[in-house]
C-alpha cells in the first residue's frame, strides 16, 4: 500500500473532521509477556499511520490532534482495559487500537455511553502485510456484504453448520434480531468493529436469565472441532453451552481445566461470516475471521448477548484452515434455507443479488 493508498483508506474508513482528537493505542511489552517481530512490526506501522493522519491534517487544513499512546499489556484478549486509559480513550473522536492483545470488549463498552463521542476500530494483531491484502479491499463491496449477511441473519431462526471432520452443529438464532454487520465505515459517532473489517454476525438464543423460564431452552447442540497443533480437539455443546471437552492430548486437558474454572466461558457468544474477499489465512485470528465461518465462545454483552465473561475468543474455520465450515445453511422460521457458505467459501455471487 503507497502512502497514498494509505491515505485515502485512512479518509474513506474515519473521515476525520475538523478539529476532531485522534488516539492510536498500543499496548507494549513488559515482564513475563516479550516482545516479538510483529509486535515490533505493529508498533513501527502505527507510527507510519500516525504520520499519514498528520499529512491528511496538513493537507487538508483540519487542526486535528493525533496522539499516539503506549501502555503496559494486559495480556489476555478481552478482559479490561485500566480505568484511566479509559477515561483518556472518552476525551477522543477516533480511536484506533492496533494492540497485540485484543481489547474490543472494554471498547465496545466506551461506545455504549450515554455522552460517547467516539469511533473506534479494534486492531488486534494487525500487521503490515495486511496492507496489502484485506485492508486495501475494496470497503464499498465490504460494506454490501456485511449488510447482506446482517439482514439475512436476523432473519433466520437458525444456522445448521456441517465441518470437514464430518462433525455438525445447529445453532439457535430464535428470538434475536441484534445482528451487527462489520463494514469497515467508521465514519460516524458509536461506530465501532474490528478492522480490517468484513463480516455478518450475531448472539445466539443463549436462554440466559429469565429468557429460559419465558422461551424455554437454546437449541445449539452439537460438536464443534478444532485442531490446536496438530491435536484435534472437539467441544460437544448442549444448550449453547460448552459441556464437554473430548480430546487425549495437553490440550484438551488444559480447556477442560479452563472451562471449569468459569462457567460462563462456556457460552455460544457468536456466530460469525466473515466477507472480505480479500481476506488471506495465515493464522492471525483478526484476519482470518473475515474470510468465512468463525463461532466464539465467552462474552456476548457487548453486541447485544446476555453473558458477561472474562474471554471472548474466536474459533476460525475459514477456507484454508485446518478445518473448515464446509456448509453453512441458515433457516427462517417458515422452514425456507438459504446457503451462504459452501464448499467453505462464502457465497459472494448470491450476496450480490441481495
Amino acid at each position: 500500500m503507497t502512502p497514498p493508498e494509505r491515505q485515502k483508506m485512512l479518509i474513506d474508513v474515519f473521515a476525520p473532521k475538523k478539529d476532531e482528537k485522534i488516539l492510536i493505542l498500543l499496548d507494549v511489552p513488559k515482564e513475563g509477556f516479550p516482545d516479538n517481530q510483529p509486535w515490533q512490526g505493529r508498533r513501527q506501522m502505527a507510527r507510519e499511520w500516525q504520520e499519514t493522519f498528520e499529512q491528511i491534517n496538513q493537507e487538508q487544513d483540519l487542526n486535528l490532534t493525533i496522539d499516539l499512546k503506549e501502555f503496559p499489556t494486559i495480556g489476555q484478549h478481552n478482559y479490561y482495559l485500566p480505568d484511566d486509559i479509559l477515561e483518556l480513550i472518552r476525551q477522543y473522536h477516533i480511536i484506533l487500537s492496533m494492540s497485540e492483545y485484543s481489547y474490543t470488549t472494554p471498547l465496545k463498552a466506551i461506545i455504549k455511553e450515554p455522552n460517547n463521542i467516539s469511533r473506534i476500530a479494534s486492531m488486534p494483531g494487525i500487521e503490515k502485510r495486511m496492507e496489502e491484502s484485506a485492508i486495501s479491499a475494496d470497503y464499498t463491496k465490504v460494506k454490501k456484504y456485511a449488510n447482506a449477511l446482517k439482514n439475512i441473519l436476523n432473519e433466520a431462526a437458525g444456522a445448521e453448520i456441517e465441518f470437514s471432520t464430518n462433525d455438525k452443529l445447529f445453532v439457535d438464532l430464535r428470538f434475536r434480531q441484534n445482528a451487527i454487520a462489520d463494514d469497515g465505515d467508521y465514519t460516524t459517532s458509536g461506530s465501532s468493529g474490528n478492522f480490517p473489517a468484513g463480516e455478518g454476525f450475531i448472539t445466539p438464543y443463549e436462554a440466559a436469565g429469565k429468557e429460559k423460564e419465558k422461551f424455554g431452552p437454546s437449541q445449539t447442540k452439537g460438536t464443534m472441532p478444532f485442531l490446536y497443533d496438530k491435536e484435534l480437539v472437539k467441544y460437544i455443546i448442549e444448550e449453547n453451552n460448552i459441556i464437554d471437552v473430548i480430546g487425549d492430548g495437553p490440550k484438551a486437558t488444559e480447556m477442560k481445566k479452563y472451562f471449569a474454572e468459569n462457567n460462563t466461558r462456556r457460552n455460544i457468544a457468536e456466530l460469525g461470516l466473515g466477507c472480505n474477499p480479500d481476506a488471506e489465512i495465515t493464522g492471525n485470528l483478526l484476519e482470518d475471521e473475515k474470510a468465512g465461518l468463525h463461532i466464539a465462545y465467552g462474552t456476548s454483552s457487548h453486541f447485544g448477548g446476555r453473558v458477561t465473561s472474562d474471554t471472548h475468543w474466536d474459533l476460525v474455520f475459514s477456507k484454508g484452515c485446518p478445518i473448515e465450515g464446509t456448509t453453512v445453511t441458515l433457516i427462517k422460521e417458515d422452514g425456507s434455507r438459504i446457503t451462504v457458505i459452501e464448499n467453505a467459501k462464502m457465497k459472494y455471487e448470491f450476496l450480490e443479488t441481495i
